[in-house]
């Protein structure tokens, strides 16, 4: 498995002092709202090139859910087409408080990329921290990225209801049964604990510190003493939560196909209550 030597996360101030030296993503995309591409046309940070989220990060929806994980093929030509080369660093961002962003970063990561991070505050930050915004298209020189997968753990579905300790990052009114206004079945996979992507954030929008995410965590009952993995809804907005234990110093394995691949078997039991 893959050990990370840096953070997970990057300042706007550290980005903007090696920005010549670093592959830019910008990988904005949000569920339900309007597509990225607009965005990324009107203003983008200077070289990052646009990575579509459906498109480049994910397969077709089915058995394994809304967003399965691409195809390794599929996924190392976007990268290669986006600038991602094996030796030099790469960020990753989104208008979305980095839960677009950070499917990016847990694929490259998935993938061996020994260097990537997301930008800690997203386009918002870099805007209001006086970065430079670009409204050119970049194509930036294909890369030599090659994608090596197995460097981040996976959990899949045979095998989900014998973790010890299973996340559920999604809202807790979906969580609860309550409401569930994208997949058709609602509630939760059993013994899941729900730790919301929304408090891994200060009120401004960046990552909490890590001894505050240790805390929110161990709140919970994730102390990081027994094998932790996180879903969501297809797996990819879950990745908060990975980086947020990451930063908190904890080891989380992703189920990939998380809610929406859940329960395309009716077999599997499902929750409905807290």
């Amino acid at each position: 498995m893959h050990t990370p030597t840096t953070s997970p996360l990057i300042s706007v101030a550290e980005l903007r002092s090696v920005l010549g030296d670093t592959a830019v993503l910008d990988v904005r995309y949000r569920m339900g709202g309007p597509p990225g591409r607009p965005e990324y046309d009107a203003g983008h940070v200077p070289g990052a090139a646009y990575v579509d989220l459906p498109s480049d990060l994910a397969a077709p929806p089915g058995a394994g859910g809304r967003h399965p994980l691409p195809e390794t093929e599929r996924f190392e030509a976007a990268m290669r087409r986006a600038g991602v080369s094996n030796d030099r660093p790469v960020v990753v961002y989104d208008d979305w408080t980095g839960l677009a962003a950070g499917r990016a970063w847990w694929l490259l990561r998935y993938h061996g990329h020994p260097d990537v991070r997301v930008l800690d505050g997203a386009w918002p930050a870099w805007r209001d921290g006086g970065g430079e915004v670009e409204t050119e298209e970049v194509v930036p020189p294909v890369g030599d990225f090659t994608a090596r997968p197995g460097h981040m753990p996976v959990v899949e579905a045979d095998d989900v209801l014998d973790v010890p300790v299973l996340v559920d990052a999604r809202a807790p009114e979906r969580y609860r049964g309550e409401t569930e206004p994208i997949d058709p079945v609602a509630g939760h996979i059993p013994g899941a604990i729900n730790v919301p992507t929304t408090t891994n954030l200060r009120v401004d929008g960046r990552w909490r510190d890590p001894g505050a995410l240790k805390a929110l965590y161990a709140a919970a009952g994730v102390d990081g003493t027994e094998e932790v993995v996180v879903y969501c809804g297809s797996g990819v907005t879950a990745v908060h939560d990975v980086i947020a234990l990451e930063l908190a110093g904890i080891r989380a394995a992703l189920y990939p196909g998380s809610w929406s691949g859940w329960i395309t078997d009716p077999a599997r039991p499902v929750v409905t209550r807290s």
